[in-house]
C-alpha cells in the first residue's frame, strides 16, 4: 500500500465490528510507528493498550464520571478558548456532517448527549490506546507526539484497521491514570479507538472536507 493512499483511507471512525483486535496486529503496528521521528531521538510516547475487562471497567468510570456532572479537564490545553473563524465555521460543518449522518436532529439533547457519552467508550471499539508523556518534555514532544500518532493511524490502515483520534479519552486523565497505574504527573494526551469498521454503519460513511492546497500554503523564490 503506498503512503497516499493510506492517508487518503484513513479516517475518523464511529462504528466497530465487536470482532477482536489480533494483538500481534497492534505490536506490528507500533514496532512500525516507533520509527516516528522525535526530536534529539527522545521518542517521549508512551502507550497503554487497553481491551477487555480493564476496557469495560475504564470506561464504566469515564461514562459515570460523564453522566454524574463531573467537569472534563484535561492535562493541558487542546482547543482555543475562544474560537475564531475560519477555524469557527470548520468545527461547526463537522457537527453537521456528524450528526444527521446518525440520525439525531438537534433538538433531541438526549441522544446527542448519548452520542458524546460514546467518545468515553471509544465508539465501542475493541481497543483504545492512550498515550502519556512524562511532564518534564516540553511543547516540542507534543510535535514529535503528532508524527507517533499519524504513524500509528496510517499503519493501521495498512493492517485493515479503522481508527478514530480522540481527545475526549484525555478528557478525565485522573480517572486514566488510576485505572491503569501511571503516576498522576504523567500528561495524558489523547487516545485512538481501534478495531474492524462497521462499514454497514451510517456514521462511518461521510468524509469531512479538507482545505485545497492553495488556501494554507504560499510559495517563495
Amino acid at each position: 500500500m503506498k503512503v497516499t493512499e493510506a492517508l487518503t483511507r484513513r479516517k475518523a471512525t464511529r462504528a466497530f465490528l465487536s470482532k477482536a483486535v489480533e494483538v500481534e496486529k497492534i505490536k506490528r503496528i507500533l514496532n512500525a510507528a516507533k520509527h516516528a521521528p522525535s526530536g534529539a531521538n527522545t521518542q517521549p510516547w508512551q502507550v497503554a493498550v487497553v481491551m477487555g475487562d480493564k476496557k469495560h471497567l475504564l470506561e464504566q468510570r469515564i461514562e459515570n464520571a460523564f453522566r454524574s456532572g463531573v467537569k472534563a479537564k484535561m492535562d493541558y490545553q487542546y482547543y482555543p478558548c475562544e474560537w475564531q473563524e475560519p477555524y469557527k465555521e470548520r468545527r461547526k460543518a463537522t457537527g453537521v456532517q456528524l450528526y444527521p449522518a446518525l440520525g439525531i436532529v438537534r433538538e433531541d439533547k438526549e441522544k446527542r448527549l448519548d452520542q458524546w457519552a460514546a467518545n468515553y467508550r471509544a465508539f465501542d471499539a475493541p481497543a483504545m490506546l492512550f498515550f502519556f508523556m512524562d511532564p518534564i518534555m516540553q511543547k516540542g514532544s507534543f510535535l514529535d507526539y503528532g508524527t507517533f500518532l499519524q504513524s500509528i493511524m496510517l499503519t493501521a490502515v495498512e493492517e485493515g484497521l479503522a481508527t478514530c483520534p480522540q481527545a475526549a479519552l484525555g478528557e478525565y486523565p485522573q480517572i486514566v491514570k488510576d485505572t491503569l497505574g501511571y503516576p498522576d504527573e504523567s500528561i495524558l494526551i489523547c487516545g485512538i479507538a481501534l478495531g474492524y469498521e462497521d462499514t454497514k454503519a451510517e456514521v462511518n460513511s461521510y468524509r469531512t472536507p479538507r482545505e485545497g492546497v492553495d488556501t494554507f500554503t504560499r510559495f517563495f523564490e
